[in-house]
């Protein structure tokens, strides 16, 4: 963009800034760019955020490549227009309806206020929550209340300074996330809209302001789905008084600590848990109010380094028998236990690992509950090692499991590619589907019959008849529901997880990332990789050879290769989208009979591939 034509765009754009501290920082920019000819203004309008299949989520600032009021007014003329076109073709309820929700993120509230009254003013009935809400309860409200779409305002566990705008549709979607061809025809609806001033689009101010009421309901229907911990007909806290001078455990309830991570998950989870019957959360204090400066933490997600420590604090500080931990909006969980192998300290559970644990405890439930029915599912075990799916027509809802007069459809359990494939050993143990998916709920979320989901970056599904998102509260809940039965035997999570290796296998995981100079050197050498694929890796020779970008492979194409070696060993090669760097995900298994062998024989295939994965790239000069 030549200097004259920079300088009349980001002129014309500050005219239309309603927000006096992204026109002040505009304008001082253009005064910079103004003296010197370079700057950070270039950038800026280099061009505009990319809206996909996850909306939008960057830095907050000035201009069409950051988070403010005039890319948030764009991009919601644009999904109204889009969602009014739906419903004109009769694919969304006429007129259509949205569910807005936000976090407690700088700006979140205001931007959610721009969006019902843009909506409203533009013809789509516009719903906003009472107040800053968990991404899951969006998720729920987009379900519950039949809407045509929603958008919850949250950038998750980015920095601080950060802010986003998530997009599920309704209808025929059931409040799944968007996924292509919508993301692209909402993307040239934005495009659209942004060609004429954000002061020229219709707005009202008669939206609807939701009550507390869409949260009780939420409570309600998650305190439903998980049920009271199984504890011989006891709740935890009829446990305890049962249990004063008797025996059993030396504590009757498990301690447990709980991070909120400065998010807003804290009342919610806390009222589901009453609501369950699950003990009280002894808060990490520093962390337990929202607050948009994330002060404790450099990043507030789970999965970095140091996240977790006041709460490691806290928790040998009054002896936790457990540490949950939500992300800032509550839609991923961690967990952590005291350590076996280092007294007085604390180890979170990988991902993968909790994905077992869940997927194993739904699918008990899922199959008790059909057994009470009369049914069988282990008449016809499922594939452990299916195509990838990505079916974006899937219809999800377990209601559909016993529609009065329709064809059943067998139970399903489903994670992404780089998840462990050990779900895949608990589907069949138990006769139900099983599927691998693209990264990304939205894809998760639309396999048929789906009575468990799961991704390893720490997200979960266990409720899919209630809500079409990861949900860290009811994943909280269910696992904290396991917990407090194993209390009860005087059991842990890590027992729970060697019956698990002793019934399914021995599943271990590691990944490696590598990092490049440019996204340019990443892209060639995965296609070196591709045309070349390797048929050995570390000893193990390769048996099948998979690149979802090939047609045919995967229903929707994806930079994805997948090596499945001798042995259920795997090794996944994924290139980054937005960073120079290579990821690479690795799984082994072991069968053997012998616990202490079946353990030995997965850590070192696990090393062996980990070897032949890292020698591959140096073969290749990475």
């Amino acid at each position: 963009m030549a200097r004259d034509e920079l300088l009349i765009a980001a002129k014309a754009w500050c005219e239309q800034d309603p927000d006096s501290e992204t026109r002040a920082e505009l304008q001082r920019l253009m005064a910079a760019y103004s003296r010197t000819g370079t700057g950070e203004l270039v950038e800026r309008f280099s061009g505009r955020l990319k809206f996909g299949t996850a909306g939008l989520r960057a830095e907050l600032g000035a201009g069409p490549m950051r988070m403010n009021r005039v890319v948030v007014a764009q991009t919601t003329l644009g999904f109204a227009n889009f969602l009014l076109t739906r419903a004109a073709a009769g694919s969304a309820t006429q007129p259509p309806t949205i569910v807005i929700g936000f976090d407690a993120r700088k700006n979140s509230a205001v931007f959610a206020a721009d969006i019902a009254e843009i909506m409203q003013g533009s013809g789509v009935n516009a719903l906003l929550l009472p107040g800053p809400v968990p991404t899951p309860v969006t998720a729920f409200a987009v379900k519950h209340l039949n809407a045509s779409a929603g958008v919850m305002v949250t950038a998750s566990h980015n920095p601080p300074n950060d802010n986003g705008y998530k997009v599920y549709l309704g209808d025929a979607d059931a409040g799944s996330q968007i996924i292509p061809p919508d993301d692209n025809a909402i993307a040239e609806a934005i495009n659209a809209a942004a060609a004429e001033a954000i002061s020229a689009y219709p707005r009202s101010g008669d939206y609807t302001r939701l009550t507390d009421a869409i949260v009780a309901d939420y409570v309600a229907a998650t305190a439903a789905a998980t049920g009271s911990p199984a504890l011989g007909g006891a709740s935890p806290a009829q446990a305890a008084s049962d249990s004063v001078g008797g025996g059993g455990s030396a504590s009757p309830t498990p301690k447990l600590v709980y991070t909120a991570m400065h998010g807003v998950g804290a009342q919610t989870t806390e009222r589901v848990f009453a609501a369950t019957g699950l003990p009280r959360l002894t808060p990490v204090p520093e962390q337990i109010v929202p607050d948009s400066a994330f002060p404790t933490v450099e990043f507030p997600n789970p999965e970095e380094p140091g996240a977790l420590d006041l709460a490691f604090d806290r928790a040998k500080a009054c002896g936790a028998d457990a540490i949950i931990a939500h992300d800032p909006d509550a839609d991923r969980l961690a967990v952590a236990l005291p350590d076996p192998e280092h007294p007085g300290e604390y180890r979170a559970l990988s991902g993968n690992q909790l994905g077992l644990l869940l997927g194993w405890r739904i699918a008990e439930k899922t199959a008790a509950q059909l057994a009470a029915a009369g049914e069988n599912t282990a008449q016809s075990a499922a594939s452990a090692n299916p195509k990838t799916s990505t079916n974006p027509a899937a219809s999800t809802d377990p209601a559909e499991h016993t529609a009065p007069g329709a064809a059943r459809i067998r139970p399903a359990l489903a994670c992404t590619i780089v998840s462990s494939p050990a779900l895949g050993a608990v589907a069949k143990h138990y006769g139900f589907n099983y599927a691998e998916t693209l990264s990304g709920f939205k894809w998760v979320s639309r396999i048929p019959g789906l009575v468990f989901g799961f991704e390893e970056a720490l997200g979960y599904l266990v409720n899919p008849g209630v809500l079409r998102d990861k949900d860290g509260i009811s994943a909280a809940a269910e696992i904290t529901s396991l917990i407090c039965e194993l209390h009860s035997r005087g059991e842990t999570l890590w027992d729970q997880l060697d019956r698990a290796s002793d019934l399914f296998g021995h599943f271990v995981s590691d990944q490696i990332t590598l990092r490049l100079s440019s996204r340019e050197e990443v892209e060639q050498l995965a296609q070196v990789l591709r045309e070349a694929p390797a048929t050995e890796i570390g000893g193990l020779d390769v048996e099948s050879f998979s690149d979802l970008l090939q047609p045919g492979v995967s229903e929707v194409p994806a930079n994805v290769l997948r090596y499945d070696l001798a042995g259920g060993a795997r090794l996944m090669i994924r290139p980054s989208g937005t960073e120079p760097k290579l990821k690479l995900y690795l799984d082994a298994v072991s069968t053997l009979a012998d616990p202490v062998k079946r353990r030995a024989e997965a850590a070192q295939l696990l090393q062996q591939l980990r070897d032949g994965a890292t020698a591959l790239l140096k073969a290749q000069g990475a």
